[in-house]
């Protein structure tokens, strides 16, 4: 029998429910798969908003699979606090929800994808809840206002206050309000972070220390051929051509076409996890058919890390900048490693150029250079070896 744990917490000032539990690969499919369920970096844990119908269908599908649930935590909670998270979810009004689906629409009719949408409508319900009735006398300083109180004030990082500002453009661009102007709303500066880079080592440990085999096929396949997440678990095994030795990735970001290697040393990996899971349509599925979740992925990469000590913060990402920088330092031309990773500017494959060390490697320390002119030199002396202790 399971035991799961339910939990009260904040989270961006509303009360959730957080689940935890002893770490289980199909349990995490479950959850990841149930309407309303989110998860949390911050808490590492699965949640949703609290409300009581949302409790009273959390028990019955714990209970419906035989799950044994503790929830004393929640009985401990205030009954003021459970009326002010009831009233923040009842607060969305008829017209703000008019509203947001005409959003919703215009942004379906400007063709943007799935999860586009929903990051835009995440920002733009979040809006509509800080403006309250104030929705017809919206101005310049009324986005200012959301966003020093909402995005900044509540540390986002700084792409996800890009993506808002991008929201709340395209909601400008819909309703054109006579006091906004759209073109005034300012981004941030982009973040010019140097990706986090495994070396060829320890993306070997990583692939032994990985047990199981779906999640060894899927870190050897993000590597080999530098997909992205979202890439990996939408590949159809009809775009997988082994004799060509090619994967075709369809609709990738920026919905593009392209076609990239697939490695020779794969293959034996490959087949023997398609004979042995038997996936229908996708190179990978979830147990119950369709796609497996990136979230799942990202858990198991967490957990061969850790077999693998490796104390670097990996993400399916860091995957693919390290496949990037190896084919940098391999001596792959930038013009073809832009072309795989399905870049549409050479500026962003050119942040390789600063993480690969085959250059860096020919540089030296002046510390060396100056303990070997020294060494040379007719003023040898016995006490060069700095790792010695010095007495007096």
């Amino acid at each position: 029998m399971r035991t799961i744990k339910l939990f009260p917490f904040q989270y961006r000032n509303e009360l959730q429910i957080g689940i935890t539990y002893k770490f289980d690969f199909e349990f995490n499919e479950f959850l990841k798969n149930m309407e309303g369920i989110h998860w949390s970096r911050t808490h590492s844990c699965f949640y949703l908003p609290y409300s009581v119908a949302s409790k009273k269908r959390l028990y019955h599908i714990l209970r419906k699979i035989g799950c044994i649930i503790d929830y004393s935590a929640l009985k401990d909670l205030k009954t003021e606090t459970i009326k002010a998270a009831e009233a923040k979810h009842s607060a969305f009004n008829a017209q703000q929800t008019e509203i947001l689906q005409e959003y919703q629409n215009y942004l379906i009719g400007q063709r943007f994808s799935k999860s586009t949408l929903r990051t835009y409508n995440t920002f733009i319900h979040q809006f509509l809840v800080f403006q309250k009735d104030q929705l017809h006398n919206i101005t310049n300083r009324s986005i200012e206002l959301f966003i020093e109180k909402e995005i900044a004030g509540k540390n986002y990082a700084i792409s996800t206050h890009r993506q808002c500002v991008s929201a709340l453009k395209h909601f400008a661009t819909l309703h054109r309000f006579p006091e906004l102007e759209a073109d005034r709303i300012s981004s941030p500066r982009k973040s010019k972070y140097l990706p986090v880079v495994l070396s060829q080592e320890e993306v070997i440990d990583l692939l032994r220390a990985t047990r199981n085999l779906k999640h060894r096929a899927i870190f050897a396949l993000l590597y080999s051929s530098g997909l992205r997440v979202g890439e990996a678990i939408n590949l159809k095994q009809k775009d997988i051509d082994i004799d060509r030795k090619q994967i075709a990735v369809r609709a990738g970001k920026g919905r593009k076409d392209r076609l990239v290697v697939m490695a020779e040393s794969f293959i034996p990996l490959l087949l023997n996890y398609l004979g042995t899971y038997r996936p229908q349509v996708y190179f990978v599925e979830n147990p119950q058919g369709g796609t497996y979740s990136s979230s799942s992925i990202r858990a198991a990469l967490k957990h061969s890390c850790k077999l693998a000590n490796i104390k670097k913060k990996v993400t399916p990402h860091t995957l693919r900048h390290s496949y990037a920088t190896h084919m940098l330092e391999n001596g792959i031309d930038l013009r073809h490693i832009q072309s795989l990773l399905g870049h549409s500017k050479p500026e962003t494959t050119m942040i390789y150029t600063h993480v690969t060390q085959k250059d860096l490697m020919q540089i030296k320390s002046p510390l060396d250079v100056s303990l070997k002119e020294l060494s040379n030199s007719d003023k040898k002396d016995q006490n060069l070896r700095l790792s010695r202790n010095i007495s007096d």
